[in-house]
């Protein structure tokens, strides 16, 4: 019993540490001029880490005939899962227990997220991330400040920075359509914009959830940590669903697998691994930052990379 009672008391002032740290960061005014700065290196972390992961993917898929986007959703979901708890047995992450309130709040975007990975996935294991994948992403930070202010969320950007991210956007859409694109095939106009609209979504709705948390009492209030973990199982869950309706089901993908190749492992892991180390970024961004900077970590690189090519 007072092992439970230090335990719980621990767990609190562990989440009042966080919370006061992160309001002790944002009203300090010495550093606040670093936050561009902070964000800009983990743009540049995340652009490399994105395409380092676009090149093993595109190493591994043809070359061992892998092109199971929902088993590799779920491994990469599993594994975060895992990490999660691994860093909280070592004390280094607050989690609660699993709570079924929270997860039906944040049930809308672990079904978005879940389509939205799977589609994402299809995407980069075939030849379809040529096509209108990356051409729909420059609109991404259009769609979630629409999202953003439809929910008006008290992280909403000003009415300056959504012009000049819309006109960014805009134009880099244009000069990308301009280039012409290779042969697209008919599914790409239906998930493309359906993936566009379900990662806008699902990353206004993980704010949402987090400013909602802010306005109970600190006992009652779930950290970053617990919405983005309650999230991951709700995940799990839902691939794990998918995996079992799809034609390519657990039996059929273990079985045409290349267990007993070290590179293949070597190759999993490191498509999984940097999976989820970039998933962990752009959901900690919704949760502490805000839905656009998310937005703009993702897509950061497609709605630069036009731009650089007509200098």
């Amino acid at each position: 019993m007072t092992a439970c009672l230090l335990g719980k008391s621990l767990g609190r002032w562990r989440m009042g540490r966080c919370a006061s740290a992160k309001k002790s960061l944002l009203s300090n005014h010495a550093l606040k001029p670093l936050v561009p700065t902070l964000f800009l290196l983990v743009l540049v972390i995340y652009g490399l880490g994105d395409k380092l992961r676009n090149f093993v993917l595109g190493i591994f898929v043809p070359q061992y005939h892998y092109p199971y986007a929902v088993a590799l959703c779920l491994a990469q979901v599993l594994i975060s899962i895992l990490f999660l708890n691994l860093l909280h047995v070592l004390g280094l992450v607050p989690l609660k227990p699993y709570s079924r309130s929270l997860g039906e709040r944040v049930l809308v975007p672990s079904i978005c997220s879940s389509t939205h990975a799977v589609l994402s996935m299809w995407a980069k294991a075939g030849s379809s991330y040529a096509g209108l994948f990356p051409l729909m992403l420059p609109l991404l930070p259009m769609v979630t400040m629409g999202f953003s202010f439809s929910q008006k969320l008290s992280s909403s950007p000003s009415m300056e920075i959504s012009v000049l991210m819309s006109i960014l956007g805009g134009t880099s859409f244009v000069i990308t359509a301009s280039q012409g694109l290779p042969s697209v095939d008919l599914l790409e106009y239906m998930y493309a914009p359906l993936d566009l609209i379900l990662h806008s979504l699902s990353l206004t709705w993980l704010a949402k959830v987090s400013e909602a948390e802010r306005h109970h009492s600190p006992d009652a209030q779930a950290s970053i940590f617990d919405i983005y973990y309650t999230q991951l199982v709700n995940q799990s869950w839902v691939l794990g669903l998918l995996w079992l309706l799809h034609p390519h089901s657990p039996w059929h993908v273990l079985t045409h697998s290349s267990w007993q190749s070290l590179l293949f492992h070597g190759y999993l892991h490191a498509i999984l691994l940097l999976g989820m180390a970039l998933n962990f970024l752009v959901g900690m961004s919704a949760l502490c930052v805000s839905p656009l900077a998310a937005a703009l970590l993702h897509s950061a690189r497609q709605v630069v990379q036009p731009f650089l090519q007509l200098m």
